[in-house]
């Protein structure tokens, strides 16, 4: 009997032909470090709806979702056709067009904090944009983030606490850089208090639903300790949405919570699957980007920011059609609960068959826990409400159990993933199956207990 990677490696000929191309094109081979796999990565040609095809054919449940992007799921019609008469009127204008209006009216009318609205190309100049924002606005130059909490890569955010050093560091960046970066504990309020308490802080952003898209869930009680701490030392608070943005609610976090920030940084579903990203928030903090009829402001005070392809005409027009179709309802509630049938029937699956696993979710967002034997603790229903940390999937379990879930038809990102509007039933009992014949393949091996 083959093992599991004799068959993922049989069924993914095709792939490595690819992978080993890429080898001599790539560092690793890959354009986004959530790529790296090994023995190598799959290499999707086409996808529709919840599914995705590699070049090998075999075919897959997606829950990438475009990372994220795709809350509509792959190639949604409206979508698809609003790109393609953009690209017939023309890929880049370089001037102010009608279609990156109509896409900023949309995104002030859904986010409840939106008073003014900047695009951007991605998420990562989002983030970037806030915080630059937030310090001009205050006149101060510290940024809280909290620990793991991924808001990109640029160099004040790639800022990490490694080992029990209490200065952040990261590879490639100044060590002087991290002079204006606190990284706190998740959910820490009182260690929080204390930092505010110097008023030396423009800013502290925030993952809504905890660290690397709620992997490391975070009580929505905290967001609340956030908004009033701030709003007491004259901090901006940032929340960063652009996983969350129009996925947690039509409004985001922010809605779901009831919690408003002073700004909020999205991309992914903005854009409709395509490179777009925005701040939006309150009018007297984005208007630090106004030029005026003064010399000394222009030169002095106002924040530059340029971008070749910012509300490129292809891009608003492709979130215009996502954020209409969002708007009108029924496409968020449609991913949660396929979201909430999949837990629900993988917490079951685990129960079965005695495996130490197990299942959250929050809307349409999804996490895993697993381990070789013992005992699991799981949610009471979808949330994790769990006094413990999840603890999420056993390291020695990672690669095994993608590559068993591949050869069932299965693509997670990472060790979860994102459901969409476009997940029927259907999908989801597959992906149950898969699981189930992934949970097989793994016994049978001896990587994992149970039945």
């Amino acid at each position: 009997m083959a093992s599991i990677l004799e068959t993922f490696e049989a069924l993914h000929a095709g792939s490595r032909t690819y992978a080993e191309r890429a080898r001599r094109v790539f560092p690793s081979g890959i354009t986004h470090d959530i790529r790296v796999f090994a023995p190598w990565p799959i290499y999707v040609e086409r996808a529709a709806g919840a599914r995705k095809w590699d070049v090998d054919g075999n075919e897959y449940v997606d829950y990438i979702g475009g990372h994220g992007s795709l809350l509509l799921g792959h190639n949604r019609a409206e979508i698809v056709e609003a790109a393609q008469a953009a690209l017939g009127r023309g890929t880049h204008f370089g001037s102010s067009h009608e279609g990156e209006l109509a896409w900023g009216e949309q995104v002030l009318r859904m986010v409840p904090c939106g008073e003014r609205v900047r695009f951007t190309s991605s998420g990562t100049e989002a983030t970037m944009m806030a915080l630059r924002l937030a310090r001009a606005y205050t006149g101060r130059e510290r940024v809280i983030k909290f620990a793991e909490h991924f808001h990109g890569w640029h160099d004040l955010v790639v800022g990490r606490l490694q080992h029990d050093e209490a200065r952040p560091h990261a590879v490639g960046v100044p060590e002087g850089f991290y002079d204006s970066l606190t990284v706190l504990p998740d959910g820490d309020e009182a260690a929080l208090r204390s930092a505010l308490a110097v008023r030396d802080v423009a800013a502290v952003i925030v993952e809504p639903t905890g660290a690397h898209w709620g992997t490391h869930p975070m009580a929505a009680s905290f967001l609340r300790a956030i908004r009033e701490a701030t709003a007491e030392t004259g901090t901006v608070f940032i929340m960063d949405e652009v996983i969350t943005g129009f996925r947690l609610a039509v409004g985001g976090a922010s809605e779901r919570y009831g919690v408003m920030p002073d700004l909020s940084t999205h991309a992914k579903i903005l854009a409709g699957g395509l490179p777009g990203g925005c701040v939006t928030g309150r009018e007297d903090i984005v208007s630090m980007l106004e030029m005026r009829e003064d010399t000394e402001w222009n030169d002095g005070r106002r924040v530059s920011h340029q971008g070749t392809f910012n509300a490129n005409p292809v891009t608003a027009a492709a979130g215009l059609a996502a954020l209409r179709l969002i708007a009108a309802g029924g496409e968020t509630e449609r991913a949660e609960a396929a979201a909430a049938r999949l837990v629900r029937g993988l917490n079951a699956l685990f129960a079965e068959r005695g495996v130490a696993g197990s299942a959250w979710t929050v809307s349409s967002i999804w996490h895993l826990n697993l381990a070789a034997s013992g005992e699991m603790a799981r949610p009471s229903d979808l949330e994790w409400d769990v006094a413990s940390e999840p603890p999420g999937v056993s390291a020695s379990l990672v690669t095994p159990l993608k590559w068993a879930l591949f050869n069932h038809g299965v693509d997670l990102m990472n060790t979860g993933g994102m459901t969409s509007s476009a997940h029927t039933d259907a999908d989801i009992d597959d992906t149950i199956a898969g699981f189930g014949a992934a949970i097989g393949d793994l016994r049978a091996e001896g990587l994992i207990s149970g039945g």
